[in-house]
């Protein structure tokens, strides 16, 4: 019988059968991506169950058509699986308190279209109304649609504002995205009405697990909406990706790109490069290629 992992700590998971949610867990080896993964098993994945007449056991995951990872850690050159077979992600960002860093929506940005996500941006709390809350959000609303990124300025607290959101998730396998207090749990409550507990309670069955606070959950919505929450996330990352790749994950990058005089140009240091001239003449926001050259150093290392 086939199912749809809800949740995973690594040794029990939940799996979507018929409508219903089950545990199982994994027995014997089973073949995944060709990654260097910790957890062979995650949220999103479609799988094969057995039932045994006690209990239901993964035996196999279908193909993935595509999977968001992180770094296990900044020493390890292994990588955690977070959740497979998204339709969209969207990023949540706030303008202040907390203060959403444009470094961190650019390496998810990048890091999803490394994997072919569609990705957009919800920019929660507009009605937060100070200087440094308004000069942070005008600064997103103008840069982000200038390079082909939407970007919602919105209240997870407005009724007719998560109303649209309802409307934009539909029907989809959405992947939420943020750093703590952005706003994630909100929206969830405000999408699935009557969440509460579900979103803010951690059940005895997976409350002990190693990873509990990094392992991605799917709640289930109306309209057949699936919502992965992420909690925890902070360091996304690209698994072997090589150099000359990374402007390809920049779209205002891989426009210009095939200008440069040289076909491998890394557009760092090199002469004629179109890239570099692009940002010095302000076609390309400085900070966008600042963020692009910290993450080309991270994978030339």
């Amino acid at each position: 019988m086939k199912g749809i992992v809800t949740k995973s700590t690594g040794s029990w998971y939940r799996v979507l059968i018929d409508g219903k949610e089950v545990d199982a867990r994994l027995r014997g080896k089973i073949r995944t991506l060709e990654i260097k993964s910790t957890n062979p098993v995650v949220v999103g994945d479609e799988v094969t169950l057995q039932f045994d007449g006690e209990e239901y056991a993964i035996s196999e995951i279908s193909d993935r058509y595509n999977c968001i990872v992180r770094r296990s850690n900044k020493l390890s050159k292994q990588y955690q699986l977070i959740a497979s077979n998204i339709d969209q992600a969207f990023i949540i960002a706030s303008p202040a308190k907390p203060h959403t860093p444009q470094g961190f929506i650019d390496r998810f940005l990048a890091t999803a279209e490394a994997y072919h996500i569609p990705v957009s941006i919800f920019l929660n709390k507009k009605d937060l109304n100070t200087r440094k809350a308004n000069s942070h959000r005008d600064m997103l609303m103008e840069l982000y649609p200038s390079i082909g990124y939407n970007i919602y300025n919105v209240s997870f607290l407005d009724e007719e504002d998560t109303t649209k959101i309802k409307e934009l998730v539909a029907h989809k396998c959405v992947l939420l995205a943020g750093n703590s207090g952005v706003g994630k749990s909100t929206l969830i409550n405000a999408l699935l009405p009557g969440s509460n507990q579900k979103v803010s309670a951690i059940s005895k069955a997976y409350g002990q697990g190693r990873h509990t606070t990094t392992f991605a959950q799917m709640f289930l919505g109306e309209n057949g909406t699936r919502i992965i929450d992420t909690p925890g996330i902070k360091d996304f990352g690209m698994v072997y990706t090589e150099p000359n790749q990374v402007g390809h994950y920049f779209p205002e990058i891989k426009k210009l790109q095939n200008e440069c005089k040289f076909s491998n140009c890394l557009h760092a240091e090199e002469p004629e490069c179109r890239i570099i001239k692009a940002v010095e003449h302000g076609e390309i926001p400085v900070t966008r290629y600042v963020n692009y050259l910290g993450i080309l150093a991270e994978v030339t290392k």
